[in-house]
């Protein structure tokens, strides 16, 4: 009678055993033994666990790239030969991308889906891809050099050139300004310098990616009743050197009513219509973009309180 009992207690812990290992996905004592005695078949196993899933990840990532691809198709209509050029370039970034920093790694794993998550964490962003796989921005350059001309009359350009003094002779160099902006709040502004013009722009495009910031829009104006965001929501004021500009909120149907270069940034950003002021001398254009970016960053409360403080 012993013995029997012993025998029924000792079948009932092997199944009490059994019922937690399958539980908590550890092996059992007898599978255990059985294991150990076959060491390469264990072994084989889990080299092919581990093959299974380096083959999920890849998937993942090609259907991760086929989407991107699918998403910008349906854009590329009814865009010009050079906004189709660099769309092409962003796709290509995009496809080749391999994340190295951990915000980058999150954001293609999609564990940050918002670009506004990064914003309101204070988080650095260290790789422009971060943008372009959250945002649908669209580009522009903004005239700061001045081609020749006679009596200094020459035309406005985006590319500003100087020059040094060598034993060789004289180095040009030329620098740009590009900005950037997805139309509903977010803007960023980017200075670019190189010996050639195209990497002198990549770089200011990358910086302006880099820079980006988000912007608060309103109905500021008293002739307006609207809640839509199409102006500024107050007055606001902004510096770069000796540049001023002041802008006003302005009712429905008013446009901007500023310069041509602030004309591009207010429409990245999604502004539409606008009063501006401006003081100082406005024909440094690069001043005055940074001034107009000034003024933009003080529609944010939390920019402005800073300010005070300091």
């Amino acid at each position: 009678m012993i013995e029997e009992k012993k025998s029924v207690a000792r079948k009932e812990e092997r199944e009490i055993m059994k019922k937690t290992a399958e539980a908590h996905g550890t092996l059992s004592e007898e599978t255990a033994e059985k294991k150990s005695k076959d060491s390469k078949k264990v072994s084989e196993e889990l080299l092919e666990k581990e093959v299974k899933k380096e083959k999920e990840k890849e998937v993942k990532k090609v259907e991760k790239r086929i989407e991107l691809f699918e998403k910008t198709e349906h854009e590329k209509r009814g865009m010009n030969q050079r906004e189709l050029a660099i769309q092409g370039e962003r796709e290509s970034s995009l496809l080749s991308w391999e994340p190295k920093t951990k915000l980058g790694i999150e954001v293609m794993n999609r564990s940050v889906k918002s670009f506004d998550e990064i914003l309101d964490s204070n988080r650095k962003i260290l790789e422009e891809q971060i943008v372009d796989y959250l945002l649908k921005l669209d580009s522009d350059l903004i005239s700061i050099g001045q081609s020749k001309g006679k009596f200094g009359g020459g035309k406005r350009r985006a590319w500003r050139q100087t020059q040094r003094k060598t034993k060789q002779g004289s180095v040009p160099t030329f620098s740009t300004m590009a900005v950037v902006g997805d139309k509903a709040g977010h803007i960023g502004l980017g200075v670019g310098k190189s010996k050639e013009t195209l990497p002198a722009r990549d770089k200011a495009a990358r910086q302006a990616r880099l820079n980006i910031i988000r912007i608060k829009r309103g109905c500021g104006s008293f002739d307006c009743a609207c809640n839509e965001p199409h102006s500024v929501p107050f007055k606001v004021i902004g510096k770069g050197g000796s540049c001023v500009v002041t802008l006003i909120p302005a009712p429905q149907g008013t446009g901007l009513v500023a310069a041509g270069e602030i004309k591009k940034i207010l429409n990245l950003a999604g502004i539409h219509d606008v009063y501006t002021k401006t003081f100082g001398k406005q024909r440094t254009t690069f001043n005055l973009a940074k001034a107009c970016m000034e003024a933009l960053k003080r529609t944010n409360p939390k920019v402005e309180e800073t300010n005070d403080r300091k």
